[in-house]
């Protein structure tokens, strides 16, 4: 038995808090009866789910899948706001329960895991496994020795400190440079909060690389299976 905003959340219909929203707005069913408890349980064995009348389910079959994101949508499987989410790019034929590990903000585009798997998405995504990103930011102006020096020592944000990236001017001039910046946390925005503490605002931001997973070869709005030894060693970091 598990808690139905959980097993909404693991089918990949929406994370658990949204899920809790559209419980609370009556349009899941269990068993054909409307459920707006939250405190609802029910067996994945047995109970029929159904939200706004179709079917859900959580996936047998443990998939991850490396999408290249384009800038202009949510990672969430739904928004209230209605603007377009990583789950339009997701064709209805690939697996159920889908869920995004982690996220990418909405003007950032770029590699992002997505996966079926509860067990490791939520490993991937805690701070404990200190799991790397790689990103290329085109910013404003000609950055320096002297600036990259500050985000390899770690940069004071205000709410916190972070942790030493790794960093490597791909190219430069007066007016924008372009860095590769790696990095282990994941604060919200917080690559473009470090160019903007060394007086260099991000024009536009890439995420290039997750742990050891890339998307070289991946389309903006496609997506390809993480399978074989890329997947044994995707899950050796956690």
């Amino acid at each position: 038995m598990m808690r139905l905003q959980k097993y909404l959340a693991r089918s990949g219909v929406a994370s658990r808090r949204n899920s809790e929203k559209i419980i609370a707005e009556g349009r899941v069913t269990v068993n054909g009866h409307v459920v707006s408890e939250l405190g609802t349980s029910v067996d994945e064995n047995v109970d029929v789910v159904a939200v706004d009348s179709e079917v859900v389910k959580i996936a047998a079959e443990k998939v991850v899948l490396a999408l290249n994101k384009p800038c202009g949508f949510v990672t969430t499987m739904d928004d209230p706001q209605g603007r377009p989410t990583v789950k339009d790019l997701i064709s209805k034929s690939e697996h159920i329960g889908l869920f995004p590990v982690g996220r990418l903000d909405f003007d950032t585009s770029g590699l992002l895991l997505v996966t079926n798997d509860g067990e490791l998405g939520a490993k991937l995504m805690h701070p404990s496994s200190e799991v790397r990103k790689t990103y290329v930011a085109t910013v404003q102006g000609n950055v320096l020795s002297c600036d990259l020096d500050v985000l390899r020592r770690g940069v004071d944000l205000g709410d916190f400190i972070t942790s030493p990236a790794s960093c490597k001017l791909l190219s430069s001039d007066k007016d924008e440079s372009v860095v590769e910046i790696t990095i282990h946390e994941g604060k919200n925005r917080q690559v473009r909060r470090m160019f903007s503490a060394v007086n260099h605002p991000v024009v536009s931001l890439k995420r290039t690389k997750y742990a050891n997973i890339s998307i070289d070869s991946v389309k903006a709005g496609q997506m390809r299976e993480v399978k074989g030894k890329e997947l044994e060693i995707l899950r050796s970091f956690v």
